[in-house]
């Protein structure tokens, strides 16, 4: 059992903000399990990586003996999030809602442990407020007040329209800490605002605050970018051991200490080590990002996987000399000549050079040499593979 003051360190490991470390200390004092709130809206039916950078502090709380309230937001969704928006958000309908929420609540339990997680779904409550609970519950902020947030300010300056709904969405994920007496809340750093007003609503109520943490925003593959699925720069928890494997090595020396240090439980003096490592040349960055891709891997699907992804990488890469960065070209499922494919892909600039490139034994699939200029590929959605053309040219086809 560790003290108030260690399970505070490990808390706050990889935090780009916590409030406050005092509140904290007297809540572990009491040496009770605390009630750690972390909401999400199922605006989309699955999650990917840099979602579950706030999924792996849940997972830290739950080590250390508290009790996690994963909140699934089908009443929040229907008003739409507008934190980062410049626009008001479209309302979902409620069957996108259910579904997407079924799905969350299935992906999650890839992290967390089940039976410590207690899922809850915050129309339960909201709808079952009347018109006068409502109205006192609006009554806890001011409009200066809202204005206060960064996209609101810009949004009213600029003479875009904000809707009255807008406003409420804080105040309903604050009253959702009120019902649910929260000790702590986490989110994204974007997400600030609004667990401040969590905090501000329990003490409204006469409530003890919460303490809020916010984690930092991941960067996608390209080492720039926040993850995102509009960026193409994002790993899916339910993408093949093959594609986590793949992109995980693309990723640059840098990020993948930031990947380290957001997706998996190193600690901080395991990374400082694994940094001395690597720059004492103890560890090579390749052997590295091979463990951060299987680590991926066995907690997304298993040890077994993870294992035969590596092999396979190893045959593919390694083995026949590819590079690990190979670019990607998307194509949908269909049957194509492989001059074409190559034309397509950017391999050679005609189906004749293509042809003529496969005739003379410089095409290469997956490492295995093709000798038919007229092979038909049979491209079916969900596989990918390597396409080398001549000595220095590489693409991996990935089929939609």
């Amino acid at each position: 059992m560790l003290s108030p003051q260690e399970q505070l360190e490990r808390i706050k490991f990889g935090v780009a903000e916590f409030i406050s470390d005092e509140d904290m200390l007297k809540k572990l004092k009491k040496g009770k399990p605390l009630n750690i709130k972390l909401g999400a809206d199922p605006t989309r039916p699955d999650i990917h990586i840099g979602h579950t950078v706030v999924l792996n502090k849940l997972k830290t709380f739950q080590d250390l003996g508290h009790k996690v309230q994963f909140l699934i937001g089908d009443f929040t969704a229907a008003i739409g999030d507008p934190t980062g928006k410049s626009t008001t958000r479209p309302m979902l309908t409620r069957e996108e809602i259910e579904e997407n929420g079924r799905t969350y609540a299935k992906q999650i339990f890839k992290i967390l442990d089940p039976e410590k997680t207690e899922i809850v779904y915050n129309s339960h409550w909201m709808n079952k407020l009347t018109p006068a609970e409502f109205i006192k519950m609006a009554a806890q902020y001011t409009v200066a007040q809202m204005l206060e947030r960064d996209d609101f300010t810009k949004r009213y300056r600029s003479g875009t329209p904000i809707a009255i709904h807008e406003f409420l969405y804080p105040l309903t994920q604050g009253y959702d800490s009120v019902h649910l007496k929260s000790d702590v809340e986490l989110g994204g750093t974007d997400q600030k605002f609004n667990l401040l007003v969590g905090r501000q609503m329990q003490s409204s109520y006469g409530q003890e605050s919460q303490c809020v943490l916010t984690m930092p925003i991941l960067e996608g593959i390209d080492g720039v970018n926040k993850m995102s699925k509009s960026l193409d720069n994002y790993i899916s928890v339910v993408d093949t051991p093959k594609d986590m494997f793949g992109k995980t090595m693309r990723i640059s020396d840098d990020l993948m200490y930031r990947w380290y240090e957001l997706l998996t439980d190193i600690g901080a003096q395991g990374l400082s080590q694994l940094r001395t490592d690597v720059s004492e040349k103890r560890k090579h960055p390749r052997e590295v990002k091979v463990n951060l891709a299987k680590f991926l891997i066995k907690r997304f699907h298993s040890e077994a996987a993870a294992q035969a992804a590596e092999d396979e990488f190893n045959r593919i890469f390694v083995e026949k000399g590819l590079p690990d960065d190979v670019p990607e070209f998307a194509v949908n499922a269909q049957e194509i000549g492989l001059p074409a494919l190559m034309v397509a892909a950017g391999l050679c600039a005609s189906n004749g050079e293509g042809s003529r490139l496969i005739t003379g034994g410089g095409v290469q699939i997956d490492g295995e040499k093709v000798s038919d200029p007229k092979l038909k590929m049979n491209l079916k959605s969900g596989e990918s593979f390597v396409v080398k053309a001549g000595k220095k040219k590489f693409v991996k086809i990935v089929v939609k």
